[in-house]
């Protein structure tokens, strides 16, 4: 799947994305800095009806948010950590594998900890106001 999306459009495509990734558990959002992956992951949260506030995780790392049906999710922003034992001792393993929804900033920080189902997503911008979404499904 492939969608260029404007930014007045990205609630739109975050509920598009929530249908077609279905039972997706774990998110990786590839991109560089600027791309917009914190962003998304804002406007998913919404169509996922988190009531809490979503903020980005650059330094706690992992953020808990609950939805209206009491549903946990995790949003993950990898950007700090320096590898993989790093990540283990900051509990990305334990969100990883908690079965709980995980959205996931700079995955490729520690490759060899997700799961084996993971879904890899690619966001870059396109112009200002336009960014594309590739996701391998």
């Amino acid at each position: 799947m492939e969608v260029i999306f404007s930014l007045n459009e990205i609630e739109s495509t975050a509920a598009h994305f929530v249908s077609a990734v279905k039972d997706g558990r774990v998110i990786a959002f590839h991109g560089l800095m600027g791309a917009g992956k914190s962003t998304f992951i804002h406007a998913l949260c919404n169509v996922l009806e988190v009531k809490d506030t979503v903020g980005s995780p650059t330094f706690s790392i992992i953020n808990e948010y609950k939805t209206s049906h009491d549903e946990i999710i995790y949003h993950l922003d990898l950007y700090r950590l320096k590898d993989e034992e790093e990540a283990v001792a900051a509990g990305v393993e334990e969100a990883l594998y908690s079965g709980n929804i995980c959205l996931v900033e700079w995955p490729e920080k520690i490759p060899g900890l997700f799961p084996e189902d993971t879904l890899h997503c690619y966001l870059e911008t396109v112009s200002n106001n336009e960014r594309k979404l590739r996701i391998n499904l």
